[in-house]
């Protein structure tokens, strides 16, 4: 099974491939999604974050606030170390267990999602990567857009993160996601195909079985 990394900068539209990705068939592991599975309530690394940060970052409900949590990592980069040396490591054991189930499925190829692919040093761990890329001033506007938040914050959030002209350099495939959503799906299509042409499956997709 061929795993290729899908990556990019915060807000640069990594979310949006990946779900053109699976319309086409693709199966996606979103590092995101595992990383919110890994600190729900009474998870071990949910424990070792309350018992770090405090009972502060906690919603009502006893579930972690992501935004409160978020404000004090990429405010303190060794908050941000100490968070990570916590999550790091589980979701990575929760993406080796979906790789192996999919790899008992017979999936030819998976992406996985995950926005510091690179930073984490786990990009030995997939075949290739693609890199969505958008402008820093792009990021910025989407940023403060999506997430109801400051130019100043919006900028600690990049800040956080490989710079996406540098982060381009590591793609066997680039994204340009500054342009129409139809420009974005036309560059994935054409990606995409272009992988199953050298796995030599056709116009099949994974998990479609025909």
């Amino acid at each position: 099974m061929k795993v290729i990394g899908l990556t990019g900068g915060i807000a640069s539209g990594k979310s949006t491939v990946a779900g053109v990705l699976e319309e086409l068939g693709a199966a996606v592991i979103d590092a995101d999604q595992l990383a919110r599975e890994v600190v729900a309530p009474g998870m071990p690394a949910y424990a070792a974050i309350v018992a770090r940060f405090g009972a502060s970052i906690l919603n009502p409900d006893r579930t972690i606030d992501r935004k409160a949590l978020g404000r004090i990592v990429f405010a303190d980069p060794e908050a941000r170390r100490r968070l990570e040396s916590i999550t790091h490591p589980a979701i990575r054991a929760r993406a080796d267990e979906r790789l192996a189930e999919l790899r008992q499925t017979g999936t030819p190829v998976v992406f996985y999602m995950a926005a510091l692919l690179i930073e984490a040093g786990a990009s030995s761990r997939v075949d290739e990567i693609w890199v969505v890329y958008a402008d820093r001033e792009t990021q910025l506007e989407r940023l403060t857009h999506r997430d109801n938040i400051g130019r100043d914050e919006a900028l600690q959030r990049l800040a956080a993160q490989m710079p996406m002209d540098e982060k381009k350099t590591y793609g066997a495939v680039v994204i340009d996601n500054r342009g129409t959503p139809e420009e974005t799906e036309r560059q994935v299509r054409q990606a995409w195909e272009q992988e199953m042409r050298k796995l030599g499956i056709g116009d099949q997709g994974p998990g479609t079985g025909v």
